[in-house]
C-alpha cells in the first residue's frame, strides 16, 4: 500500500462517560479526501478508522504494520475547532506504540495543531518524523512521489517540517492549498468505500443527538460532506483557516490566512448522490459559511429540492445569524434537506462578541432571527462561548438567561480555549498566560479541560458555569415543553439520560 490514513481515537479521554453512547461519531472528512486525491493519481490507499472501530493502541498498530504502507499518514482534524488539537493525544499515543513496534514506520501528521505549531510538535512527539504544515494536498502527493525520505529529498519538499536523523528539524518552503478552480480535479469526492461498517455503510457513525431529534435511530448511517472551504473572517478564538497557511512563522495564527474556496455545484450534487445511493440521510455539511454567498448556496439548494431524495433528508449547517434574515432563502434551504441551522450567538453580551468577532454581526434581532428560522420549519442549534476575553459572572449568566429566553432545540455552551492556530492562543502565549498542560486539557468535556481565564473570573469558575448551564438550560421548562411538543416524550427521556452525565473536573475537584 502507498499510504494508509488514519483516524486516531481517545474519545473516553475527550468525552468522559459521555462517549460511551451520546458523543457524536464523526466521519473522518479529511482522511476521505485526502484518500480519494491520492487515488486519482493512481495510488493505493486505505483508511483505518481507530476512532469508529474502537480499537486500542495495540491493535490499531497492529493493522498498521500489516498494512505495510509507504506512509502511515495521521489525519488530526474532526468536526470541531478544538478537535485538532484533542485527538492529539490519542495520535501521538499510537505514533508512540507504532514506533515501539516497528521505528521504521513513516509516520506523518495532518491537521489544525501541527500546521499551527509544526516545529514544536515535532520537539514534543519524538514518534512523529514528518508534519504537513497546511490541508497537506499537495506536499502529501509530492511525498509519495520519493523514492526515499533522506534529508536531501525531503528537503525540496514544499509545505512540511520534518526531523534528520541528527535530531535536527527543518521547515521547508510553504505549500500552496488547492485554489478553487482545482478543487474538482485534485480534491475530487470521498472514499466512502474505505470507511468501516459492519452491515451497511456508515452506520458506524453517529450524528449527534439533536441532529437527530434526540431519536437513536435516526442517527446512523451518518455523513458529513464540505461544499467549501474555509471562512472570510477572522475570529479570534478560531483556528478554522489554519488549513490555508501559507507562511513560516513560529506561530500560525488562522486570522492571517482568510478565505473561501468552493467545489463546483455540480460536483457538490454528485457527491449527496452518491450519499443517498448509500442510503444515508442524515448528513452535516461542514463549511463553516455555507449560507453566506448566494450565488454559492442557492443553485446547489434547488438543485437538491428537485432530488427525489430530498423530503428524506435531515441536513444541518452552520450559517451566520445576520444572513438567514430572508423568509424566502429560508424556505429554499428548508426544501432543500436542511432541518436545523447552527447559529453562532457566542454572547448576549455585545461588547464581548465583538472583542473577539472580526467582521461579525452586530446590531441584529437575534431574537427575531431565531423566530424566523422556526417559522420555516428548521431547528436551531444555537453556539454559545462562555470566559471570552472581557467576560464575568453577570455576563456569563445573561448569555445563559437569553439563550432560554430564546429556547432552541439545539444547544451548545463552549468554554474558550485559547486553540493552537487561533490569535488567543498567540496572545495567550505573548502575555504568559497558564495554557493547558496536555491535548486533552483543549477539550470542553474532557477531565483536564483547563479553558482560559480572564481579568474577572479563574478556569474553575468558567468550568463550573458551563457545566451548571448545562443541566439548567436542559432542564428548564420552556424547553422541556418545546421538545415535548417537537419530537415527543421519547426525546425528553434521550435528554434526561444527558443531563444524568456529571462530568469530572480536575479543577473543580482542586477547588474542593
Amino acid at each position: 500500500m502507498d499510504l494508509l490514513l488514519i483516524n486516531p481515537g481517545n474519545a473516553s479521554g475527550i468525552y468522559q462517560d459521555l462517549s460511551r453512547n451520546l458523543a457524536a461519531i464523526e466521519p473522518p472528512t479529511w482522511a476521505l479526501l485526502l484518500a480519494e486525491a491520492a487515488r486519482a493519481k493512481g495510488y493505493t490507499v486505505g483508511i483505518l478508522d481507530v476512532n469508529a472501530e474502537r480499537l486500542d493502541a495495540e491493535e490499531a498498530t497492529k493493522r498498521i504494520i500489516s498494512a505495510e504502507a509507504k506512509i502511515n499518514c495521521f489525519v488530526v482534524y474532526g468536526q470541531n475547532v478544538n478537535s485538532g488539537t484533542v485527538a492529539m493525544s490519542g495520535a501521538c499515543a499510537l505514533a508512540d506504540t507504532l514506533k515501539s513496534k516497528n521505528r521504521h514506520s513513516l509516520v506523518v501528521f495532518v491537521g489544525s495543531y501541527v500546521q499551527a505549531l509544526p516545529k514544536k510538535a515535532l520537539i514534543d512527539e519524538p514518534s512523529i518524523d514528518i508534519v504537513l504544515t497546511n490541508e497537506g494536498v499537495y506536499s502529501l502527493l509530492n511525498l509519495l512521489r520519493l523514492d526515499r525520505y533522506d534529508i536531501d529529498t525531503l528537503k525540496e519538499i514544499k509545505g512540511i517540517c520534518f526531523r534528520a536523523e541528527n535530531n535536527s528539524i527543518f521547515l521547508t518552503n510553504p505549500e500552496i492549498v488547492v485554489p478553487s478552480n482545482r478543487l474538482d480535479e485534485d480534491l475530487p469526492g470521498y472514499a466512502w468505500d474505505l470507511l468501516p461498517f459492519e452491515d451497511t455503510p456508515l452506520d458506524l457513525y453517529r450524528s449527534p443527538l439533536w441532529h437527530a431529534e434526540y431519536n437513536e435511530e435516526l442517527r446512523t448511517p451518518y455523513a458529513a460532506i464540505q461544499t467549501s472551504l474555509g471562512c472570510n473572517f477572522g475570529c479570534s478564538f478560531c483556528m478554522i483557516n489554519i488549513i490555508n497557511r501559507n507562511d513560516n512563522d513560529e506561530i500560525g495564527v488562522a486570522s492571517n490566512y482568510k478565505g473561501m474556496r468552493f467545489w463546483s455545484v455540480g460536483h457538490t450534487l454528485n457527491q449527496f448522490d452518491k450519499l443517498a445511493e448509500l442510503g444515508v440521510r442524515t448528513i452535516r455539511v461542514v463549511d463553516e459559511m455555507f449560507l453566506l454567498y448566494r450565488k454559492h448556496y442557492e443553485p446547489l439548494c434547488d438543485s437538491l429540492s428537485k432530488r427525489p431524495y430530498a423530503d428524506e433528508l435531515r441536513m444541518w449547517a452552520y450559517s451566520r445569524v445576520d444572513t438567514v434574515t430572508n423568509p424566502e432563502v429560508l424556505k429554499l434551504v428548508r426544501s432543500a434537506g436542511f432541518k436545523w441551522l447552527c447559529l453562532g450567538i457566542e454572547s448576549a453580551t455585545k461588547s464581548v462578541r465583538l472583542e473577539v468577532s472580526k467582521g461579525k454581526f452586530e446590531d441584529v434581532d437575534i431574537a427575531g432571527v431565531i423566530s424566523q428560522v422556526h417559522q420555516a420549519g428548521i431547528e436551531v442549534l444555537a453556539n454559545y462561548i462562555v470566559g471570552l476575553p472581557g467576560e464575568t459572572q453577570e455576563s456569563m449568566r445573561r448569555t445563559l438567561d437569553f439563550s432560554k429566553e430564546l429556547c432552541t432545540s439545539g444547544w451548545n455552551m463552549y468554554t474558550a480555549m485559547a486553540l493552537p492556530g487561533s490569535e488567543l492562543y498567540r496572545n495567550a502565549v505573548e502575555e504568559d498566560l497558564e495554557l493547558p498542560k496536555t491535548y486533552t486539557g483543549f477539550s470542553w468535556h474532557s477531565k483536564d479541560s483547563f479553558p482560559m481565564p480572564t481579568k474577572t473570573l479563574s478556569s474553575a469558575e468558567i468550568v463550573a458555569f458551563r457545566d451548571l448551564a448545562f443541566i439548567e438550560y436542559h432542564t428548564d421548562p420552556q424547553f422541556v415543553s418545546r421538545i415535548r411538543k417537537r419530537f415527543g416524550e421519547g426525546a425528553l427521556e434521550t435528554i434526561r439520560k444527558m443531563t444524568d452525565v456529571k462530568l469530572d473536573r480536575d479543577l473543580l475537584s482542586n477547588k474542593s
